[in-house]
């Protein structure tokens, strides 16, 4: 396939940071791009065709599928880049909140996913990148909720790809760590924190901030996210960045005991 016939790319969340900078490379190795955001944004952005998807709403998914078969009569690659997060104690957390979170990070998959798999099974061919994370692989503290999802995607991912190899179709995950992006401002707080939570919160956010400030530039992911979706013969992770891949091959040699201590001592938690 020659840099000028990629094919189309569909991209959630593409008006800022991982999601963006995807966007961006895939175009530029000759993708017809088509990005969303949940609010109105340009028509166009740096080549790519913007247009508005609430990944939570099944009527604004659809809509996005039908336009971008409209336009473009198919679509090779989706790339389910949309997400929020959450920093709080688990306890500090309704089920509606959780629910909330759920439905963006997992279901709004879910959702883009189905509305594109037909399109793809009658092409016989079709590639699904998904951005988990490397709280996909290990735990974190004050992150309960959020890698709870992350790790909903990895298994999602992988029973998909068995799923849908018969028809052409891949399955793919992409885990960066920290990547410099607003993430830690749009953070969703909890929506009961408890006083006892406040000083160990506090430091993580402070932790999360500064892991942020000097983590891997939006670009490295996009560039993992270029090498997932062009892959003749895909791998099921790509770790995005030098810490992730860091970080995956401590948790799956280091001794569980080391691993938790390590990780506990990195947290500003007593070991």
């Amino acid at each position: 396939m020659n840099k000028n016939s990629r094919g189309v790319a569909l991209v959630t969340g593409a008006s800022s940071g991982i999601g963006h900078a995807t966007a961006r490379a895939l175009q530029n190795a000759g993708f017809r791009v088509f990005g969303t955001s949940r609010r109105a944004a340009p028509t166009t952005s740096d080549g790519i065709t913007m247009l508005t998807c609430d990944v939570t709403d099944d009527a604004s998914v659809a809509k996005l599928v039908d336009e971008v078969l409209a336009k473009a009569g198919r679509i090779d690659l989706l790339v389910n880049n949309a997400g929020i997060g959450l920093l709080g104690g688990a306890e500090e957390s309704s089920a509606a909140q959780a629910r909330a979170l759920f439905d963006v990070n997992v279901f709004g998959v879910l959702r883009v996913t189905n509305a594109v798999l037909p399109a793809m099974r009658r092409q016989k061919n079709g590639r699904i990148v998904n951005l988990s994370s490397v709280l996909g692989l290990i735990p974190a503290p004050y992150s309960a909720l959020y890698a709870s999802t992350k790790h909903a995607i990895e298994g999602y991912s992988e029973s998909l790809d068995h799923e849908l190899r018969t028809f052409g179709i891949r399955v793919v995950l992409v885990e960066p760590a920290y990547t410099r992006t607003a993430f830690e401002e749009n953070l969703v707080k909890p929506d009961r924190a408890l006083d006892i939570y406040n000083a160990a919160r506090a430091g993580m956010n402070g932790i999360l901030r500064k892991a942020i400030e000097a983590g891997d530039a939006p670009e490295v992911v996009a560039g993992a996210v270029l090498e997932a979706a062009t892959a003749s013969n895909p791998k099921r992770r790509y770790a995005a960045g030098k810490m992730a891949r860091q970080v995956s091959l401590l948790r799956r040699f280091v001794p569980a005991s080391a691993f938790d201590k390590s990780l506990r001592k990195q947290n500003g938690l007593p070991v």
